[in-house]
């Protein structure tokens, strides 16, 4: 029996309901530090501030890298840590065998399926609303014509918003030109890999990126700063989970900001209650645990314009389904380059 058969099998015994945990600490693994602006920054600092309003201890385990992640978990499930959130895709194997080896409950990312009653929780979130939005601004706000998408990867976390912003960027301008391209399989921090891609997509037009990366979004985010589109012009950097404000230099225009309090509060909630493991957590506009970062940089217009995209979202008017894979995201796209950089 593989350690993942074992966790699933183990979750047998909380059929019907998993058992109430009294929660006195919350530890969150990240693979870089959380000091990005984004994937990494947010989820430490959501850890942070669940953790004071529920009066428990927080344990930070940041810049763990990509690799294997099994003695980390290990020696917090050691500690006596309640709740291992283990923020990262590359996390979701390692973590549910410990938990299944330690009875220490854990949360994962990229893995709906993998729910087991008391013990494993996926979060995989998607932000497509959100980036529907930030399509529609760029749509909107495009002197070339063409918008550019840069990942590092093609998670369905990812996946979700590129979708979403080419819906969105579609649902203004059907005929847009929309240039997507992927560092790499796993290139979430290939800062180098970032700007050189996103030099590119801005050479073959796009005067907007719209950019999804980790460490490589600062990469993206100088490509921008550093570089002209083909009209002249300048280039649009709309980032996503953080706000990257404090180091813009003028071509941020707009970013997907995550909100993970209301999720990291619902796990500890869950765990409180006995639910932990029975359901799928979620970020929407409605509630702005997902919105749209509001610049200085936006014509007040324009995001009168876009905020009444986000109102109809709320509405039911305009209704989304996040697209998780990649063979359909790529489908939405004029043009797909598919790098190899790990």
């Amino acid at each position: 029996m593989t350690p993942v058969v074992a966790a699933l099998a183990l979750g047998v015994g909380f059929a019907g309901g998993a058992s109430a945990t009294d929660v006195k600490s919350i530890a969150v693994l990240t693979p870089e530090q959380g000091t990005d602006y984004g994937w990494n920054q947010q989820a430490i600092d959501a850890g942070k501030a669940v953790a004071a309003k529920y009066g428990i201890k927080f344990v930070p385990a940041e810049g763990l890298g990509y690799g294997d992640v099994r003695p980390q978990l290990r020696e917090l499930a050691g500690d006596g840590v309640s709740l291992m959130i283990a923020h990262a895709s590359g996390y979701n194997q390692a973590a549910p065998e410990i938990a299944a080896e330690t009875k220490v409950p854990v949360a994962i990312v990229d893995r709906p399926d993998a729910n087991v009653p008391g013990l494993i929780a996926d979060y995989t979130l998607s932000g497509h609303e959100g980036a529907y939005l930030a399509g529609v601004l760029a749509a909107k706000m495009t002197k070339t014509g063409a918008l550019g998408i840069v990942t590092s990867g093609e998670p369905p976390s990812w996946n979700s918003q590129s979708a979403g912003f080419a819906e969105g960027a579609k649902s203004i301008k059907k005929d847009i030109k929309l240039i997507y391209a992927v560092i790499g399989p796993a290139a979430y921090s290939d800062a180098a890999g970032g700007r050189r891609v996103t030099e590119s997509v801005i050479a073959a037009g796009a005067d907007i990126i719209f950019g999804q990366g980790d460490g490589a979004s600062f990469g993206m985010m100088e490509a921008t700063e550093t570089t002209k589109a083909t009209n002249g012009g300048p280039v649009w950097f709309i980032d996503v989970i953080g706000d990257k404000t404090p180091i813009d230099k003028g071509h941020l225009l707009s970013s997907v900001v995550w909100n993970l309090v209301p999720v990291f509060s619902a796990m500890v909630d869950d765990l409180k209650a006995g639910t932990f493991g029975t359901k799928h957590y979620s970020i929407q506009v409605a509630d702005d645990s997902c919105q749209l970062l509001h610049t200085k940089h936006i014509p007040d217009d324009v995001w009168k314009s876009v905020m009444a995209v986000r109102q109809d979202i709320i509405d039911g008017k305009v209704k989304l389904t996040p697209v998780f894979n990649a063979e359909d995201v790529r489908k939405l796209m004029s043009s797909v380059d598919i790098g190899t950089a790990q």
